[in-house]
């Protein structure tokens, strides 16, 4: 039986939220790939693991990715990371397009055979840096009618968004960091690898910073049938059981998960890895917290202490100001309150920012 004290600090270390340096190359989230949403992204994710994003930009991609969101890796494994995030199947792959897998369906075209199609296409669009808006006006222009929809916002007729986000990185596109509308680029010397390896394997992966977990879990963090999930699944895992229900972990690392240590303060993006994990009543026990934490739209960040999330907080930037405002969900001693004025002011640096408080609220 392991609690979920022990779930929380396994999963701190196993992201090295618990470090005070790191580089790209030993960061392990970058393994799954840290969600570039919103402007406390993934290179605040990064930042608050250690790492000098400053330094390390040359290093890092961006790509969509899982979800179809941004996501950036090692630019060193952008190879191996284009394989390990195909879908395992036509079928998973269709789970993943949503709505555009129906048009291709009733045409007879395969889904992958249409994720295909787009990537190629899109790749001699994109011979040169294009914006995004011009690269789906050219694609419809190219593009049979199943693969097409008409959009009501914008009044056109263009490719559904899902296939065109995930052929990107199948055609070997990356994402211009600091673009809005986005930029896709060519990635230099592109070659799609013929497996991720264990390291990237993403259902090992999860295992490893987001375990202990079911296979649902993971498949519902991927977007991926729960079938193709459990016929990937590792043969190295032991079973643990986690508030009465039956999860997995990697058995190498079964002996970390026996402790509950205190880990630093930190503040998360609202999108960083650690709150990403599928059993959302671990990471929030409380529903109403968890209502807090998971709305609907606008989510904050949250206030990570001693191995447990104990409040959220949100930035408000006026020109080159910015205040961190931090709803505690208890009461938080001196010491607490002191490190979450330091990792603000780290926010604020980080942001090219002068930080003009921390409002704590009653």
């Amino acid at each position: 039986m392991v609690d979920r004290r022990q779930v929380m600090s396994f999963r701190v270390r196993a992201q090295q939220l618990d470090r005070a340096d790191g580089t790209v190359a030993d960061t392990a989230v970058l393994d799954l790939g840290a969600q570039d949403t919103g402007p406390d992204g993934g290179r605040w994710a990064l930042a608050v693991r250690g790492v000098d994003t400053a330094a390390a930009s040359d290093d890092l991609v961006l790509l969509w990715t899982v979800r179809g969101a941004p996501h950036l890796y090692r630019r060193a494994d952008v190879g191996r990371v284009a394989a390990a995030v195909e879908p395992f199947s036509d079928a998973d792959a269709a789970k993943r397009i949503y709505d555009a897998a129906k048009p291709l369906k009733a045409a007879g075209i395969g889904i992958l055979t249409a994720l295909d199609e787009v990537a190629d296409t899109m790749r001699t669009i994109v011979a040169e840096p294009t914006v995004k808006g011009d690269v789906s006006g050219r694609l419809a222009e190219a593009l049979p009618e199943p693969y097409l929809r008409f959009c009501r916002p914008c009044g056109v007729t263009h490719l559904y968004e899902m296939p065109f986000r995930l052929a990107a990185v199948r055609a070997g596109l990356e994402l211009t960091p600091g673009t809005s509308p986005p930029v896709l680029r060519r990635i230099p010397g592109f070659r799609r690898a013929a497996s991720p390896g264990d390291r990237l394997d993403l259902v090992r992966a999860y295992l490893r910073l987001l375990g202990p977990a079911t296979p649902k879990q993971v498949a519902d963090y991927l977007d991926a049938p729960v079938k193709d999930v459990k016929a990937r699944w590792p043969q190295d895992v032991v079973e643990v059981t986690v508030d009465g229900e039956t999860r997995w972990l990697l058995a190498a690392d079964e002996a970390a998960l026996s402790s509950a240590e205190s880990t630093p303060t930190r503040l998360l993006g609202p999108f960083d890895l650690f709150l990403q994990a599928k059993d959302r009543a671990t990471l929030a026990p409380d529903p109403a917290r968890a209502r807090e934490l998971w709305p609907v739209l606008g989510r904050p960040g949250a206030v990570l202490a001693d191995g447990d999330l104990v409040g959220t907080w949100r930035p408000r930037k006026a020109g080159a100001k910015l205040t961190v405002a931090v709803q505690p969900w208890q009461k938080l001693t001196a010491a607490h309150r002191r490190a979450v004025v330091e990792q603000a002011e780290r926010l604020a640096a980080h942001r090219s920012a002068t930080l003009a408080g921390v409002e704590f609220a009653d």
